[in-house]
């Protein structure tokens, strides 16, 4: 393969976006708002062609058109729905290279263990954890066939650290997240495939607004943790997402990637 070129197009924070994934086609789950869609954004920047999945039609569609991709209204808690995603990439273009499964939910019943119903528990372990598995399942086969693949899992921070203001399934969910995408590193790294967690920080996402502006004290004392003194903008974690779907990338495998800002670092953090 031959060496990137770097292009003058700028893709936020002053950075200037070489086109490492010409050609390579990446689905992304949760596509449509968020990490999703500045991931969409960065990978079409460098050449992907993009394959966007969302529940939500509206969104999802949006971002294909931007991204001059491929739509598909997918629940990724369905399997028939999961491997028809990644049939139709594949049928579409030709290949599977790149895997970002991203779709996730925070809702305001996942809370302490005390207050966190059963039913709320079940609903985030589907959504962020079982559909990683599914579309992991699903990916893997493509990519073994190919002999070579980059699937990125969406993580968490706090996958690594206990938290007092706790989301118990979101974070339980994000530590299977975790392990899954250790052991799958290991098992196919001789096949080519890539398997890490992104493991972002708070990010500034529709998301997060959401969840703090009903409990701005919890924002406050997520805020305070964080050594650079903010939250991630979707753009940063796209950024990482790019770089572990890339050649760059190419001896990053099974790890636990942090992009949190120095949270997992601080003993304390400056005043």
């Amino acid at each position: 393969m031959s060496t990137p070129t770097p292009t003058p197009q700028d893709q936020g924070g002053g950075a200037t976006v070489c086109r490492r994934l010409v050609g390579r086609t990446a689905v992304v789950t949760g596509a449509g708002s968020g990490i999703g869609l500045a991931t969409v954004r960065r990978l079409a920047s460098e050449g992907a062609h993009v394959v966007c999945a969302d529940i939500d039609e509206t969104t999802g569609r949006a971002a294909a058109e931007e991204a001059g991709g491929l739509f598909a209204r997918v629940d990724v808690t369905e399997p028939e729905q999961v491997e028809a995603l990644f049939e139709a990439a594949y049928d579409t273009y030709g290949s599977v290279d790149v895997a970002f499964n991203n779709a996730g939910i925070s809702p305001p019943d996942d809370d302490s263990i005390l207050d966190t119903g059963l039913d709320a528990w079940r609903r985030v372990q589907e959504v962020n954890l079982t559909s990683v598995y599914l579309c992991c399942k699903a990916a893997i086969p493509y990519m073994r066939r190919q002999g070579r693949g980059s699937i990125i899992n969406t993580a968490s921070f706090v996958a690594r650290m206990g938290a007092a203001t706790s989301q118990i399934s979101y974070t339980a969910s994000k530590g299977g997240v975790l392990a899954l995408s250790r052991e799958l590193g290991v098992q196919f790294a001789r096949e080519g495939i890539r398997v890490n967690a992104l493991c972002p920080g708070p990010v500034n996402t529709p998301l997060l607004r959401e969840l703090f502006a009903k409990d701005p004290e919890r924002a406050a004392r997520r805020l305070v943790h964080i050594p650079l003194g903010r939250f991630a903008e979707a753009t940063e974690i796209a950024a990482a997402v790019a770089f572990l779907a890339s050649d760059d990338a190419s001896f990053v495998n099974a790890s636990d990637f942090l992009v949190d800002g120095g949270i997992s670092g601080a003993y304390v953090t400056p005043l």
